[in-house]
């Protein structure tokens, strides 16, 4: 999915990590907007690699528990930009908010996502 959408991670920090996303005929909706599940898979994208920076790979990984999205503002080409940080890093969930802004910085999307976090081991 992230490379069908041209999702590109771009930085990270200690608490957030960010990517971007093109809005052209990949992520359209039929009216040339940026089409709302466009904006959710970027938002379950670096979500998801944002809980499994903070966890043990070995061990755990994270996956998608469940996820809400406002859309805010549409936008029709360009990129939108997509930040990441944990609200919650918990034993066994972990909540993050990620902003979706267009190139003015402008907010397109709020999104928060609930991962599970569950064991890998093989026993």
């Amino acid at each position: 999915m992230p490379a069908h959408l041209g999702i590109e991670f771009v930085d990270c920090g200690n608490d957030w990590v960010r990517a971007r996303m093109p809005v052209d005929h990949r992520t359209h909706q039929p009216f040339g907007r940026l089409h709302g599940g466009a904006s959710v898979a970027l938002a379950e994208t670096i979500g998801s690699m944002a809980g499994a920076m903070v966890v043990d790979p070995d061990h755990f990984a994270c996956v998608g528990l469940e996820i809400n999205a406002n859309h805010v503002r549409p936008v029709r080409d360009g990129w939108v930009h997509a930040t990441a940080r944990p609200e919650a890093l918990g034993r066994t969930t972990h909540v993050w908010s990620i902003r979706i802004e267009d190139d003015a910085g402008k907010l397109v999307c709020i999104s928060r996502l609930t991962l599970a976090v569950i064991s890998i081991d093989k026993k």
